[in-house]
């Protein structure tokens, strides 16, 4: 049985103001975003059992469209079912960080080649939204302005089906990111790269972008399977 702290830390997730409402109408997907949306904040962080009664109330749904959320949510891998545990939120593999840079580097690799200067104002918000959340001091809100800057590389490629694989990539990355939330020394540098890589960008120059892009893409899968546990034997 969930601890009744976690149970109510999960359920004031959905407790602030501002808080998405859900009617129970909803269906499952509405309540899976939500969730997938939580899961990307870092309000929901891995190896958490997810409470069906706590997160029903805050969200106002029924266990029945909770538990599809949640199977919604699995097939995503953000989330695994354990026999006679419960739901948990997954926590990343060094198989699974190494597949989805093998996947990084496919999709933002493609997505560099055909960048257009003209096309680049998303991505220049986001370099400036992890610069100034570096300056207070927000790591986390750095982590999300960085898969944010990866998410609108993939984005000039104008194709919505590229857009949704890499949407869920990235929100699946962030169960590794999490380890590395209060570690300046991973976030600094990669801030200043992802202006670089911007500035090459707007300059026209795509090959040497890309060629700086894998080598990024490199050094952040190696640090990450560095602070990633061995499995139990």
């Amino acid at each position: 049985m969930l601890k009744p702290r976690e149970a109510a830390r999960q359920a004031a997730v959905f407790a602030h103001p501002g808080a998405p409402v859900v009617p129970t109408s909803s269906s499952a997907e509405k309540v899976a975003a939500i969730l997938r949306g939580k899961v990307v904040d870092g309000a929901l962080l891995p190896g958490v059992r997810l409470s069906e009664e706590s997160l029903g109330q805050a969200l106002g749904v029924s266990r029945n469209t909770l538990r599809e959320a949640f199977r919604l949510l699995a097939h995503d891998q953000l989330v695994i079912h354990k026999l006679n545990r419960g739901v948990f939120v997954r926590t990343l593999s060094a198989g699974d960080i190494r597949d989805l840079y093998s996947l990084r580097r496919i999709l933002e690799g493609a997505a560099v080649r055909q960048a257009d200067p003209a096309h680049l104002s998303p991505v220049r918000a986001a370099v400036h939204s992890g610069e100034v959340a570096a300056e207070e001091q927000r790591w986390p809100a750095v982590a999300t302005a960085d898969l944010q800057f990866h998410q609108h590389l993939v984005g000039l490629c104008a194709s919505p089906r590229l857009d949704d694989l890499m949407h869920r990539a990235m929100a699946e990355l962030r169960l590794g990111f999490h380890r590395m939330h209060a570690a300046p020394a991973f976030h600094g540098p990669y801030l200043h790269r992802n202006r670089q890589i911007l500035t090459l960008l707007e300059r026209g120059e795509r090959e040497t972008a890309e060629k700086e892009l894998m080598v990024y893409l490199d050094d952040a899968e190696r640090e990450l399977l560095t602070s990633t546990p061995s499995p139990s034997p």
